[in-house]
């Protein structure tokens, strides 16, 4: 297994923004050669960054697909695999963390539930200080399932990683971490947090 140093993300401080004028879009003014001028230089991509963009999408394609065929399998897709994943990461999360962190309808969590609770992989119990309250879980079957994705997940990035400089490695947390809204940051450490007081608690 490869590993590296973790650093300690710290989310930084919300930028402060002042009242800006309306844009052109806003108040139905005409496109200014400045704004035409801006798009040019987005397409002559003189950074790099449409290429960039190109290879996000590439490596997510290629990521999401070693656990798409095994998801086919069982009839699942990604909205699926998303549920089993938070729930096997962090055991007796709420419906309404849940929804916090998929940024998804109630509804639409709601079918998705209902399918993997109707074949046995997760249970919903009720909360020990409010009864009206669902906590989820990974039955021995999800939590099996949820395993195998993360092991063909993983693979590839212990393949990827073990093959680039120490520096790098320890550059893609942090990479990642700012790729994430200012404003969710703070959420995502504490995912990350009691993710991991979890699993040290299990490993005692």
């Amino acid at each position: 297994m490869v590993r590296w140093k973790t650093k300690t993300l710290k989310p930084e401080a919300p930028e402060k923004f002042s009242q800006s004028e309306p844009s052109a879009a806003e108040t139905g003014a005409p496109t200014t050669l400045a704004t035409m001028s801006s798009k040019a230089a987005v397409l002559n991509d003189p950074e790099g960054v449409l290429e960039l963009i190109e290879l996000f999408f590439f490596a997510y394609r290629d990521f999401v697909g070693d656990a798409d065929r095994l998801l086919s399998s069982y009839g699942f897709g990604r909205a699926h695999h998303r549920v089993i994943h938070f729930v096997q990461r962090r055991p007796g999360l709420s419906i309404a963390a849940l929804l916090d962190i998929l940024k998804i309808t109630k509804q639409s969590l709601n079918r998705v539930l209902k399918q993997l609770l109707d074949k046995g992989l997760v249970e919903a119990r009720e909360g020990s200080t409010d009864r009206r309250q669902r906590l989820l879980f990974l039955t021995k079957k999800g939590s099996d399932l949820a395993l195998e994705l993360a092991a063909l997940q993983s693979a590839r990035f212990e393949r990827v990683l073990g093959n680039m400089p120490v520096k790098a490695r320890d550059s893609t947390a942090e990479f990642l971490f700012s790729m994430i809204d200012h404003d969710q940051r703070g959420q995502v450490q504490q995912h990350i947090k009691d993710a991991r007081s979890y699993k040290n608690e299990s490993a005692a």
